[in-house]
């Protein structure tokens, strides 16, 4: 079907094929995190690689191109800006979601210094919703496709739980 076609149709009511699988980053060292967000991923349709700690995470984001990352910013070898450090290093020009049990100032803080560095994040806290990391990766690949980023959930418009979870 031609994507002109497609602008009478809701959104939400888009077949799941026409929707931009993300290729994934989870960097986070708590292995229920990983999998937590690794399976949300993937029942979204999203590809998805682990890496536990901050040098796993380099030496994949060296070797691989993602779409997405996923950053814990409290990691057992090193701090999750050493990653966006490299990221910058590397002109990453994917999306970046930090999800982390730090309170929001220091979330706030890293969002500031990713963007002094070109790179945009989003953040959400631990414990980690998974409706609002969902619609994140939804709004994510719809954006990779060109198209709007409102996404809804379950029929309801979500922009403003995602916008409750970036401050």
């Amino acid at each position: 079907m031609p994507r002109s076609s497609f602008s009478s149709i809701p959104s939400h009511l888009l077949d799941a094929t026409e929707r931009r699988a993300l290729q994934l980053l989870v960097v986070d060292d708590d292995a229920t995190q990983r999998s937590l967000i690794g399976v949300a991923a993937k029942q979204a349709g999203h590809e998805v690689t682990v890496a536990p700690s901050v040098a796993d995470a380099i030496g994949k984001l060296r070797s691989a191109r993602f779409d997405c990352v996923t950053l814990d910013l409290v990691l057992e070898d090193g701090d999750g800006i050493d990653v966006l450090r490299e990221m910058a290093e590397a002109k990453f020009a994917g999306s970046v979601i930090v999800i982390s049990g730090m309170d929001g100032p220091r979330r706030s803080a890293a969002r500031r210094f990713a963007r002094s560095v070109g790179i945009e994040l989003q953040s959400l806290p631990k414990p980690l919703d998974l409706a609002a990391l969902r619609i994140s990766l939804a709004n994510l690949g719809k954006t990779a496709m060109g198209l709007p980023a409102t996404h809804t959930w379950g029929g309801v418009a979500a922009n403003a739980i995602v916008e409750r979870h970036r401050a």
